[in-house]
């Protein structure tokens, strides 16, 4: 159900179940959350949220991807397009892309691979090239990679009380 996309060094595909416990130990360090809802997130929440990557696809025919090292297979991160329904303003109006690395996958370039590919693959599954995605001001990380993969800023706007850069690919 969930393509895989794979590039020189990567592999994005599918959740499996045997993934849970690197996806929550991501989730669970604050280097990763700090910019992404404040705070780690608990086995319990880090589960719902990995239902719901395996959910996105089965509802939406796109979603998030775990990405993982073609050699070797060791866990990086998780990225893709979800379509969320976040109550901002204003509201979204293209697919949304987003994503998460693990720390020992920081400064590597794995982050720009992965998420070019995942654009490639968007530009064709959603026949547009325009996306968005939301990250606070603070997280320097990822609006540099944002402004390599083509998004600018188009708005600011509070989001579960928090300041949020609003940006889009055209």
């Amino acid at each position: 159900m969930t393509p895989v996309i794979e590039t020189e060094r990567l592999r994005l595909r599918g959740h499996e179940l045997r993934d849970f416990d690197n996806s929550a130990a991501m989730w669970a360090d604050e280097t990763v959350t700090r910019f992404i809802g404040g705070k780690p997130s608990s086995r319990e929440d880090s589960w719902r949220r990995f239902q719901t990557y395996v959910g996105h696809w089965a509802l939406m025919r796109h979603g998030f991807w775990l990405i993982e090292e073609k050699a070797g297979g060791r866990f990086l991160g998780e990225g893709g397009f979800g379509a969320f329904k976040r109550e901002i303003d204003p509201p979204f109006d293209a697919p949304e892309q987003g994503w998460a690395f693990a720390p020992h996958a920081h400064g590597q370039g794995f982050a720009y691979e992965a998420m070019s590919a995942a654009i490639r693959w968007g530009e064709d599954h959603f026949k547009r090239g325009d996306f968005v995605c939301l990250i606070t001001p603070e997280n320097a990380p990822s609006l540099k990679l944002a402004g390599k993969l083509g998004y600018r800023e188009y708005g600011r706007a509070p989001y579960r009380g928090e300041p949020s850069v609003q940006l889009r690919r055209a």
